[in-house]
């Protein structure tokens, strides 16, 4: 299998797009483990009342990572809405970073799931960010505003500021509001995957979970997406939390990808549930170390 990692920084370096970056891996973290769920009503009031983790040590942000292991076979497919703050040229030139068959194709399938949005994306398509929003079987988290790193070093990726962090996390959520997504839930997930504990220390006023993922689908600018299927029916197990895209420029695959996925995975008599049922059942068995 190419590395995943070498193949996002080259992309990087071409200058090609760094929207779907966060299917690649993330940076290694430094917290320690966390004290079970829930803890306190996330800071942000435009969010949902979801259940969160308790903050680690030091009163960092947690970190989510898989479900439990042995309390049923659920798996969560998450998908990324990826636009970078600078990206409004391309999309204006044609560039689609949305991908309304994927979200048509869940919900023929009846497939819960969780969307990681930019900011930036739910002002590009507003309508599109609030029709998931109200539809029960999703739920939208945040991926940021920017899609700047939140580490110094992130496959290339600008980063922001660490007196920025929290700022940018805040615009996504006012981002939502305004095209109509009332309720996200309090998540995060790091653009990249990459953080550290300047990162979570930064977030942690927020009152969000920082939610990471333990199989990579690979659907980056993949086109096989018998490829994509296969990386992830190899890598789900129960508890999994599964990192995609639904960025068409970006991840042509991944819709064709979900026909084989979904059913496979049924088959072997997996439950498809939302992150927040995950962390909900499981709090800390799924907390990073």
């Amino acid at each position: 299998m190419i590395t995943l990692v070498r193949r996002c920084a080259a992309l990087c370096a071409l200058g090609t797009l760094t929207a779907a970056l966060a299917g690649c891996g993330g940076a290694p973290a430094t917290s320690s483990g966390h004290a079970g769920r829930p803890a306190r009503p996330p800071a942000t009031a435009s969010t949902s009342a979801a259940p969160t983790l308790a903050p680690g040590p030091a009163g960092l942000t947690p970190v989510f990572e898989n479900g439990s292991r042995t309390r049923g076979r659920t798996v969560a497919l998450t998908f990324d809405a990826d636009m970078t703050a600078d990206q409004g040229p391309r999309a204006a030139a044609g560039e689609r970073f949305d991908n309304p068959a994927l979200v048509a194709t869940l919900r023929r399938l009846k497939v819960p799931a969780t969307f990681f949005m930019t900011g930036r994306w739910a002002e590009e398509y507003p309508a599109q960010a609030r029709d998931i929003g109200r539809d029960p079987l999703f739920e939208v988290a945040n991926h940021s505003y920017s899609h700047h790193a939140f580490t110094g070093r992130c496959y290339g990726l600008p980063s922001v500021p660490a007196a920025r962090m929290r700022a940018d996390m805040e615009r996504a959520f006012t981002a939502f509001r305004s095209a109509g997504v009332e309720r996200p839930v309090p998540y995060f997930r790091f653009p990249g995957g990459c953080y550290d504990r300047r990162a979570l220390r930064a977030l942690a006023p927020g009152g969000v979970t920082a939610v990471q993922w333990d199989v990579v689908s690979g659907d980056a600018f993949a086109t096989d997406s018998a490829a994509v299927a296969r990386q992830v029916l190899d890598g789900v197990r129960p508890g999994s939390v599964v990192v995609m895209h639904c960025t068409r420029s970006a991840a042509p695959a991944t819709e064709r990808a979900l026909r084989t996925i979904v059913p496979k995975l049924r088959e072997r008599g997996f439950r498809f549930v939302r992150v927040s049922e995950q962390i909900g059942t499981t709090g800390a068995a799924g907390a990073r170390s």
